[in-house]
């Protein structure tokens, strides 16, 4: 009795076996249109923003090709520029819808720190948390004031959201609480999230944590990141064990790369 033949993946150019596509992981084609979709109903004038971008770039390219008398070589230029102008701001319109759908909402600050690059240690959920009250039984986190915590060169950064007052008695708690961990040599830098007086906007907390002053080494940032991370077990914030602050959805620099 013979046995079906085992079905055997398709080779590509030159032999080559095609990977399996992953499911799990859409094409850029798949998460542009995500990126675009999404970008398009939290900021409608973002489509014509974008198509002026476009539009600019492919008329100065058709207004120097007439006065070089290289139309046609100039229009070969402008296209692909074109459409990096439209990529450029799409991009920058997208990051700025996904900050105005998290901004105010528990969790915004630990989505933002996702955003640091090599040479910073964070943590994902909040290192001290005070509730706002209590709904139904149940801590309201809607109103809660949280503090997250950053390790890099320019030493410790506290970053607090929530109510005002809540939120700079949390952070002064929590620098007085990491400078007797570290010692006075680490700096300790405190932000607050917001819109008031002396606080920063959410959009903007990445760009004034990377102008901090750098202080302390690579090694010297790691072994701050692995003296506090002493401090999780004992001093655990009034959170749910295991919360996962709110992901909201972002644009993927992948996707607007093309690749």
């Amino acid at each position: 009795m013979s046995t079906p033949a085992q079905t055997e993946p398709k080779k590509g150019l030159f032999g080559r076996k095609k990977k399996p596509k992953d499911p799990n992981k859409p094409g850029w084609f798949k998460q542009f249109r995500q990126v675009f979709a999404m970008t398009r109903k939290a900021d409608p004038a973002s489509v014509w923003w974008i198509l002026l971008a476009a539009l600019a770039v492919l008329v100065v390219g058709l207004l120097i090709g007439l006065w070089l008398d290289q139309v046609v070589y100039l229009m070969i230029l402008a296209v692909p520029l074109a459409l990096l102008a439209a990529m450029i701001v799409l991009g920058r319109r997208a990051e700025r819808a996904a900050f105005a759908q998290i901004e105010g909402k528990p969790g915004a600050a630990s989505a933002v720190l996702q955003q640091l690059r090599r040479g910073w240690f964070y943590d994902q959920e909040p290192v001290a948390a005070e509730a706002g009250g209590q709904v139904r039984g149940m801590r309201d986190l809607h109103n809660a004031a949280m503090v997250f915590r950053a390790v890099g060169k320019p030493g410790v950064v506290l970053i607090a959201e929530g109510p005002a007052g809540a939120a700079k008695r949390l952070t002064v708690a929590e620098t007085r609480k990491v400078t007797r961990v570290v010692g006075d040599e680490v700096p300790v830098h405190t932000i607050v999230v917001g819109r008031g007086e002396g606080q920063v906007p959410l959009p903007k907390v990445i760009k004034t944590v990377k102008k901090l002053p750098r202080q302390i080494s690579n090694d010297e940032a790691l072994a701050v990141q692995q003296r506090l991370k002493a401090l999780v077990g004992r001093n655990r914030p009034p959170v749910p064990a295991g919360m996962d602050p709110m992901r909201p959805p972002r644009a993927s620099r992948r996707a607007l790369r093309g690749k």
